[in-house]
């Protein structure tokens, strides 16, 4: 009697009766030990038949395995000419986080390949880590430690001339999706109200979150915390220019964890410089950011080096939800982990690769 195998399904069959479907996986710029536990990778290999590309970046290797490709963890170029070798793609699964015009999503839609991504996977670590930018701005944390090591600590109320309460604030956040439900949720406890701009959903939808729909001028006019968690498009590139952050409230908290070029630098630098806010960045129009930029020596900032989402949980939970929607797909059920991406929006984003 021949070896059994184990199909998707978890059935045992014989080998040879039933070929296990062939993942593709090139998940740069994730290798697959950063997004794998040992356990999820293991039961990837006893579940399918993996072409592991991760040594091997040549166009010729990807080729050479598309013929009999299931699904493909990663996004390595593919223009129609070459998803026309993968005649039994079933599925792109995208683990890095932004979608890229490497890819012609029209193609895939057009043969039925889902396109899915892994933002779920990210928000709550980059929501927390909001949070935490927003309260040290807030109390001056940071600030306060830099001066108590450098001999230049003040007591109690003398260390509090600008501190405030998240509670019951004025929160304002620009984009509502993964990152900002994952937001609203964690500052409930803070009892804010929480107004917010999203040009891509309806007020009802809004509001069944309960939060209060609103202009983008009403949100920056009216926010003591400001999140931007936008992702970038054409219509969203530099969103917040000069113009707008002149709208800002005096001594508003301005927390930037999304998309650098939804904001335009030079303004933000200069609001800060003047005193007129202050900041927690995590995201960089160029990174790593040169030695010499100005915001290095810059008080009133909070510096983060796009840190918010990428920790280890989130990162596993990345290939966990790789896994369960191959499972599923594999037994002719829908994706219900990753995000499917909507065909009105996947041509839209610009966001860059993060190194």
């Amino acid at each position: 009697m021949r070896e059994a195998d184990i199909d998707p399904t978890g059935a045992a069959s014989t080998e040879g009766d039933r070929r296990k479907p062939v993942v593709i996986l090139r998940c740069a710029p994730h290798p697959a030990g950063r997004i794998f536990t040992d356990a999820a990778l293991t039961a990837l290999h006893e579940r399918f038949t993996v072409v592991d590309l991760e040594g091997d970046d040549s166009p010729h290797a990807l080729d050479q395995a598309l013929p009999e490709a299931f699904a493909i963890v990663g996004q390595p170029d593919l223009p129609r000419e070459r998803l026309a070798r993968a005649p039994r793609l079933r599925a792109l699964l995208n683990v890095e986080g932004n979608f890229y015009p490497n890819v012609d999503y029209e193609a895939c839609y057009e043969r039925g390949v889902y396109v899915l991504g892994c933002g779920p996977a990210y928000a709550q670590a980059v929501a927390e880590h909001s949070l935490g930018l927003a309260l040290d701005l807030a109390r001056g944390i940071s600030r306060e430690d830099r001066a108590f090591r450098n001999g230049r600590e003040r007591y109690v109320a003398d260390g509090n001339s600008d501190a405030i309460l998240l509670r019951h604030a004025d929160v304002g956040l620009v984009g509502f999706g993964n990152l900002g439900r994952a937001l609203r949720t964690v500052l409930t406890g803070f009892a804010p109200t929480i107004r917010v701009y999203d040009p891509w959903l309806p007020p009802s939808v809004l509001r069944q979150h309960d939060v209060i729909p609103a202009t983008l001028e009403e949100v920056l006019a009216r926010s003591t915390f400001l999140f931007v968690l936008a992702t970038v498009t054409d219509e969203s590139r530099n969103l917040l220019n000069a113009e707008r952050l002149a709208s800002v409230p005096p001594g508003a908290r301005l927390v930037v964890v999304s998309r650098a070029p939804v904001v335009d630098y030079d303004a933000l630098l200069a609001g800060i410089a003047e005193g007129r806010f202050l900041a927690g960045v995590d995201v960089w129009p160029d990174e790593p950011v040169p030695a010499g930029h100005p915001a290095r020596k810059l008080e009133g900032i909070v510096l983060s080096a796009h840190r918010a989402g990428g920790i280890p949980a989130a990162f596993f939970e990345v290939g966990e939800m790789v896994l369960d929607d191959l499972t599923l797909l594999a037994r002719g059920l829908p994706p219900v982990r990753m995000q499917v991406a909507a065909r009105e929006l996947v041509g839209r984003y610009r966001n860059r690769p993060v190194s």
